[in-house]
């Protein structure tokens, strides 16, 4: 082994959502359409299923394949939902949140400002994925960022 190998590779960073899709090829060209995703790598079975695909969405890498339930690897769909989502910082949060709805995708959260610096919306993809999409609007201090909690949600 190379002791000039860097144990992240170039391009990645040290955490990676990699989501497991029932239709991963039908995904794919969703989050093209939706986020401007570009295609990295796709390794498709002879059946035409996605083995392993990698994305390039807003400066980071989502990988994904299809669902093999045989082998206890399942969609969302297959398991009744999905305990996790996903949040992703875009240029222009509205434009992404609408292009989801008019692409397929169900909305979870209405997008509005948030408390936090935020303006973000919530939806569930066509594969049964949860997608947060924000854009900051306010650079807001930590400190402010709870002051702000504690006046929306403490004890009055």
């Amino acid at each position: 082994m190379s002791e000039n190998v860097n144990p992240i590779p170039a391009g990645y960073s040290g955490v990676t959502a990699y989501l497991v899709i029932r239709g991963a090829n039908d995904a794919i060209e969703f989050y093209k359409q939706v986020f401007g995703a570009e295609e990295q790598l796709r390794l498709a079975a002879p059946d035409g299923s996605i083995g392993h695909a990698e994305l390039q969405i807003a400066g980071g890498v989502v990988m994904l394949a299809d669902e093999v339930p045989d082998m206890d690897i399942k969609a969302p769909p297959t398991i009744g939902g999905s305990a996790t989502g996903l949040m992703i910082y875009v240029e222009d949060a509205d434009a992404v949140f609408s292009a989801a709805i008019a692409a397929g995708a169900k909305q979870f959260k209405p997008i509005c400002d948030q408390f936090y610096g935020d303006r973000s919306g919530t939806f569930d993809d066509p594969f049964g994925h949860r997608w947060t999409v924000a854009s900051r609007i306010e650079d807001v201090t930590h400190a402010e960022v709870a002051q702000r909690f504690q006046d929306l949600y403490g004890d009055d």
